[in-house]
């Protein structure tokens, strides 16, 4: 009896090991996200889209000219910039910083009413350690934002109100050690680097600020979305400032109505990041020095040399762009019975 008994423990752990592993999101790439009818969006299915196949995209980089982007997409800009007014900055007076962008957009289907979801519980740093356990985060306030005291940053404060000034925003020091071989050829770089030059950091850190979306930019979503439902809840992330290579990111989730089913919600969720031009033009001085043709940052950003490893930034945006996306629909997927 006592081995029997032992036998449908074990049994029934392993089937609920089974079932907790099955309930996980799996992703699918299409085209275009947008383009997928609701009715073909499988359960637990993430199904996902970038910009690396779009017209837009510059074939050197794997990445959209933000000006093209921009004259093209005005609806993406107005919601996925890091303001509205947002244009590429004008550095000592003179010099136009240009930059290129990276856009992942997924969506996903929640058995329970859009009514019922609460993106709420969402807007903390606790949600921010759970999608990428890599980066490790403290909380900040407004006297800390870089882009609110130093005048070389305040290109990327809105020009109607200061960061993490709102008493519903929650902000964030956050930094990211790179992972794998790229702290070694980092290294290298630096040591082949002019004397006079700083020194290529071996980490990113970055501020910014989560909060979620009030009327009457809510009612404005399904612009962005193009699915003419209600928007219930939408919770973005601004990262305002960050020590090299990228200008500004823009995490947007939107909770929506299914459609046709009364009992279900739709999820979209947003990632864009706008990487500075300045740094992808070192292609060419890397590319000629046998040693650093791995360290090529456009290769690197697009997850196409052989340092890039694991899931979040040292594997290039697409992979950090999935597992971040695919870990939220993980989370809000977990909690659709709470």
């Amino acid at each position: 009896m006592r081995l029997h008994r032992a036998a449908v423990l074990i049994a029934a752990w392993v089937a609920a090991c089974t079932g907790a592993a099955a309930q996980k999101f799996q992703l699918e790439d299409v085209p275009a996200a947008a383009s997928v009818p609701i009715a073909q969006i499988k359960p637990r299915t993430v199904i996902f889209a970038d910009q690396r196949n779009d017209k837009l995209t510059d074939f050197s980089t794997g990445l959209i000219p933000f000006e093209d982007w921009a004259r093209s997409r005005p609806v993406q800009r107005r919601f996925l910039s890091l303001f509205p007014s947002f244009v590429e900055p004008t550095l000592n007076q003179q010099t136009k910083l240009k930059l290129s962008v990276y856009l992942g957009e997924a969506r996903f289907r929640l058995p329970r009413p859009a009514a019922t979801l609460d993106l709420s519980r969402y807007a903390n740093i606790a949600f921010l350690e759970q999608i990428d356990p890599a980066v490790k985060h403290r909380p900040i306030v407004a006297g800390d934002a870089i882009p609110n005291k130093d005048g070389a940053a305040a290109h990327n404060r809105p020009p109607d109100r200061r960061w993490c000034a709102d008493a519903r925003a929650i902000c964030a020091q956050s930094r990211y050690m790179f992972e794998g071989k790229i702290p070694a050829g980092i290294q290298l770089a630096n040591k082949l680097r002019d004397e006079s030059k700083k020194p290529i950091p071996d980490f990113i850190e970055f501020q910014s600020e989560i909060m979620l979306i009030t009327q009457p930019h809510l009612a404005e979503l399904p612009g962005l979305t193009a699915l003419d439902t209600t928007v219930t809840s939408a919770l973005e992330q601004n990262i305002f400032w960050v020590n090299q290579v990228i200008q500004f990111g823009k995490l947007l989730a939107v909770l929506q109505q299914h459609p046709t089913e009364p009992e279900a919600a739709i999820a979209t969720v947003y990632i864009l990041v706008a990487v500075r031009n300045d740094v992808l033009n070192k292609q060419r001085e890397y590319s000629n020095t046998p040693v650093l043709r791995n360290l090529v940052p456009a290769q690197l950003l697009m997850g196409k040399s052989s340092f890039n490893s694991g899931d979040s930034l040292s594997a290039g945006l697409p992979k950090y762009a999935r597992s971040r996306i695919k870990a939220i629909a993980d989370m809000m997927g977990g909690n659709e019975q709470d």
